[in-house]
């Protein structure tokens, strides 16, 4: 019982299970100086949990950028039968590279392996942590991000980047067909004019193109997410990924909510800005439902949390999409 909900009382999402958190899970990674540090928080029990990879954002704290944020996001819905694992990516304070290295400071295509590498070494992961030995259905894979980590999973789902400053980034194309769904949030928008001056100066990677985003995936968004330093528009600027991405079924709207979508990062953290438990717990029962439609193919779920939406707590978001 949450005493602090209230309209998101009336959303439903499945009884919960315990959970435990493995931290840390090390593997090399001989694409990058250092090993990869992951965390996983997976259900005590059960078999065939289907895999959520989670691409932490870059915001302004030391740790929650890390395997060691997010947990609002990761505990949640690993009580909701997931295996939610959590690598620490090159661009982190706490764990990254030093910003004088080819790719900073974003290092976009570090970030991209990381995550395909965790696919790679399931199997290694399963070895390495008793607890999860032959338990993951490795063909149920997720892949969730924000902001930052928005356009990491978007990118594995299917986008692509134009960065007309480097030949080789123009029209990238680093899908991986093993990631069945997805949920991107707050993602980055486009790039070109849309940015502030010095991010399109100095961040020209920050340029996504969503038109070949095919994979399945539900997009969350802030409608007063406003962010000056990143683009001269305002909300309306992430919405992107659904207008333009095909894949991109639907588009959750929260009202009132900025960059931190409620408080996914962390509890009373300052990357939040508005902290909101209802619409915290409004993002926590979405993604769950959608993606328990997507992998397994169970749409009530869904349906049920959609039909909720719009009788009982129309006031916490607008849903749009099919």
């Amino acid at each position: 019982m949450n005493t602090l909900l209230d309209k998101a009382r009336a959303l439903p999402m499945r009884n919960p299970v315990q959970t435990v958190s493995i931290n840390p899970v090390t593997l090399d990674a001989p694409f990058r100086p250092q090993p990869l540090d992951l965390r996983i928080t997976a259900p005590v029990e059960g078999t065939g949990l289907p895999v959520v990879l989670l691409s932490h954002g870059a915001g302004p704290s030391l740790y929650l950028s890390s395997k060691d944020g997010y947990a609002p996001l990761a505990s949640f819905l690993a009580g909701q039968g997931f295996a939610v694992i959590q690598p620490t990516h090159a661009s982190s304070k706490v764990g990254g590279l030093p910003h004088d290295q080819p790719g900073a400071p974003l290092f976009w295509r570090m970030r991209v392996q990381e995550m395909t590498h965790v696919i790679d070494r399931l199997d290694e992961i399963e070895r390495a942590t008793p607890l999860l030995k032959g338990r993951l259905d490795h063909g149920q894979i997720a892949a969730v991000g924000h902001s930052l980590g928005a356009q990491t999973a978007g990118l594995l789902l299917g986008a692509r980047l134009t960065n007309p400053q480097v030949a080789e980034d123009t029209d990238v194309s680093v899908i991986e067909p093993r990631i069945a769904a997805g949920v991107l949030l707050a993602p980055p928008g486009r790039g070109g004019d849309a940015l502030s001056d010095f991010v399109r100066e100095n961040f020209p990677e920050l340029n996504p193109d969503y038109t070949h985003l095919t994979t399945t995936t539900l997009a969350i968004i802030g409608d007063a997410d406003v962010n000056p330093f990143m683009t001269k528009l305002g909300p309306e600027w992430y919405r992107a990924a659904f207008e333009d991405g095909p894949g991109v079924q639907h588009l959750l709207s929260l009202h009132g909510a900025e960059h931190g979508l409620g408080g996914i990062a962390g509890y009373d953290a300052k990357e939040t800005g508005h902290e909101d438990p209802d619409l915290l717990a409004l993002v926590q029962r979405a993604i769950a439902a959608f993606l328990h439609a997507r992998l397994s193919g169970d749409e009530s779920g869904w349906a049920a949390l959609v039909e909720a939406l719009g009788a009982q707590a129309p006031g916490l978001a607008m849903l749009e999409g099919n």
